[in-house]
């Protein structure tokens, strides 16, 4: 087999019913694509019998590789090991619930292979359960990032670039697209149709829902003052700072002027003095860690680029 150019990366978790069908039909879809593929799927940890089903297969499929995780580390982990073993240049996450079928592969890839984007959204077609609340996090997603896509929790294409470098903490896949658009790499997206479950049951439960915004709510922050901390903290700290000062001022002129102490006011003066200064403090505590990252991203950049003159 020549090297495959795109690879399928395939979390699965207690997926053992779902795998046969799932990778007989990449075989079928992708058999006679015009592109080398392979399809790694991650073993997350899973208690059923998804170990001994992916053994099994690797016997039925040559382009089926098998990275495990002996506990459960979730989506984005299971990417990352995924990637780490993967050959391809261009990446596709899939999941192995059937909810979506490879044979939707091909047309997220095309528009990376013919060089018109870097990275490419699968656009959901259907109903589905979880609609609500994926539209909630789109809308919020395009109003805080300003990413022009429908749909960005779903299946996606994406250059092996994309993810170098990139800061997939846990459920951080998520929010992948809007990291990389925010590097620069052109987005497009495709319809893809979404089909019930047939077997398993659904990863996504009520107690995600509360950790997705927090989440969101700090990709915002590293994007927007990642690079520059004190925009925000020295900011926040001036504007206490100053409340502070007048407060002192007006509490003065009460108290020599016409004789009034007024306690609260002084409190405040402290509140907002100290406050200040504190955040002050973070701003330049930040600045320095903002500086470090810095660094180490360009020497991973270097060593990446030694690496592939060598």
């Amino acid at each position: 087999m020549s090297a495959p150019v795109v690879s399928v990366l395939v979390p699965a978790k207690d997926e053992a019913d779902n795998l046969p069908e799932f990778l007989r039909q990449c075989a079928v879809a992708l058999g006679g694509a015009p592109f080398p593929f392979e399809v790694v799927v991650v073993n997350d940890g899973s208690r059923d019998d998804t170990a001994a089903v992916l053994t099994r297969l690797q016997g039925d499929y040559p382009f089926l590789r098998v990275v495990t995780h002996r506990r459960q580390r979730g989506i984005a982990d299971a990417l990352t090991s995924a990637a780490d073993a993967a050959l391809g240049d261009i990446f596709v996450f899939y999941p192995a619930d059937l909810q979506y079928r490879p044979e939707d592969i091909p047309a997220l890839v095309q528009p990376i292979l013919d060089g018109q984007a870097d990275i490419v959204t699968g656009t959901k077609q259907g109903k589905y359960e979880k609609a609500f609340v994926s539209g909630i996090y789109n809308r919020l997603c395009r109003f805080l990032f300003g990413v022009d896509a429908t749909d960005l929790n779903s299946v996606k294409a994406y250059r092996r670039e994309v993810v170098t470098g990139l800061p997939l903490r846990p459920d951080w896949h998520r929010y992948m697209v809007v990291i990389a658009v925010t590097d620069g790499f052109r987005l497009t997206s495709r319809p893809v149709p979404l089909y019930p479950r047939q077997a398993g049951v659904s990863k996504f439960t009520w107690r995600r829902i509360p950790v997705g915004v927090l989440d969101l709510l700090s990709v915002w922050f590293q994007l927007r003052f990642g690079r520059k901390p004190m925009l925000f903290f020295g900011v926040a700290g001036a504007l206490l700072f100053v409340v502070g000062f007048l407060a002192g001022v007006v509490a003065l002129v009460l108290r020599f002027g016409y004789g009034i102490g007024f306690r609260p006011l002084l409190n405040l003066v402290e509140t907002m003095v100290i406050s200040g200064i504190a955040l002050f403090g973070f701003g330049f505590l930040g600045e320095m860690v903002a500086g470090i990252r810095e660094e180490l991203r360009e020497t991973a950049r270097r060593a990446r680029q030694g690496g592939g003159e060598e």
